[in-house]
């Protein structure tokens, strides 16, 4: 019987618009709050947002290319694009179709997936999966997503958190002991409406009443969401290290979905992580959604932080409601 292949990453890349959005220039937008409140509430100082003209595929295919550059594999060598975007380009095509197209991967079946914020890990699952059943298989992973499009910027509560940015991965077999150890996805439907966008789709199709109530636009409920993350998200970790019989002072590494940088600290400490290096990159880029915890992995790939053996725990939440968990023994042929 043919052994099942080891599934890792083999590069990273990320890529955020130039224009800067500090929290200076920001309480230009947005009313009732100051650049102190929000550093205090959430850690974040800016974010980056995108240019009139460029959308979520311009932003995507700039990671891509990274990634494949970092992994020294051509566009044309992949076999499966997936982009995890709610932001993306229009309702059709697949914004991954155009990824494609601007990469040169013409080789690729190319598709999108939507999970919010937790898309890059259930990327990541999904690659894992088409790697194990064709093991010379490249699957290219990108999320990438543009709110400043659809935030209300009369609600500090959320206009304040969200930024625009893309990360990718370049997935495919590596060497034992390396890759993926295990992964864990979690929906919770019943909590659908903690996080929504509620017009433009087939239940409520776009009208000139729905753009005029602002039904386009991104709606958080605040609250509900960190109850969720804090009672739902710190058991999805504990029964992946359990089952990879593992326990939290193992992890080296803890990449988490940039949601807040106040209830990222809280999460670590209900997750028993502290020994582990929490990877931020909130202060700079804001939560950039689904491509949150891709960005922030690769920053710290490029830094060096990363080495060959050490254990990395990815975790991403968002929208629908869902949690992705994926434990990696970090492969890092040169170091």
């Amino acid at each position: 019987m043919q052994s099942v292949p080891r599934v890792g990453i083999l590069g990273t890349g990320s890529y955020v618009p130039e224009h800067e959005v500090t929290n200076e220039s920001l309480v230009e937008r947005v009313t009732d709050t100051t650049p102190e409140w929000i550093a205090s509430k959430t850690l974040i100082e800016a974010r980056r947002f995108a240019a009139p003209d460029e959308a979520t595929s311009d932003l995507a295919a700039e990671a891509a290319l990274a990634a494949l550059a970092r992994a020294g594999i051509p566009a044309d060598r992949v076999d499966y694009l997936i982009v995890s975007t709610s932001t993306g380009d229009s309702p059709q095509p697949p914004t991954a179709s155009l990824v494609q197209h601007a990469i040169g991967a013409h080789r690729a079946a190319a598709f999108d997936i939507n999970v919010v914020c937790a898309g890059f890990v259930f990327g990541l699952a999904l690659a894992n999966s088409l790697v194990a059943t064709r093991p010379d298989a490249v699957v290219l992973v990108v999320a990438a997503d543009v709110y400043s499009r659809i935030l209300d910027f009369s609600d500090r509560r959320t206009a304040i958190l969200f930024g625009d940015g893309a990360g990718a991965a370049v997935v495919g077999a590596v060497p034992a002991p390396y890759g993926l150890v295990d992964v864990e996805l979690v929906t919770r439907g019943d909590e659908h409406e903690l996080i929504h966008v509620k017009a433009g789709g087939s239940r409520l199709p776009a009208s000139a009443d729905t753009v005029g109530d602002g039904d386009h636009l991104f709606r958080m409920n605040g609250r509900g969401v960190r109850e969720f993350v804090m009672a739902g998200v710190p058991p999805v970790l504990a029964g992946l290290l359990k089952r990879a019989g593992l326990a939290p002072q193992d992890v080296t590494h803890f990449v988490p979905h940039q949601a807040n940088g106040v209830m990222i600290g809280e999460l670590v400490e209900a997750a028993g992580l502290g020994a582990a290096r929490t990877h931020l990159v909130l202060e700079r880029f804001g939560n950039t959604g689904s491509a949150s915890a891709a960005i922030a992995l690769d920053v710290a790939a490029r830094s060096g932080a990363l080495l060959s053996g050490e254990l990395v725990l990815l975790a991403g939440f968002g929208g629908g409601m869902s949690v992705g968990a994926a434990l990696l023994r970090w492969y890092a042929p040169n170091g």
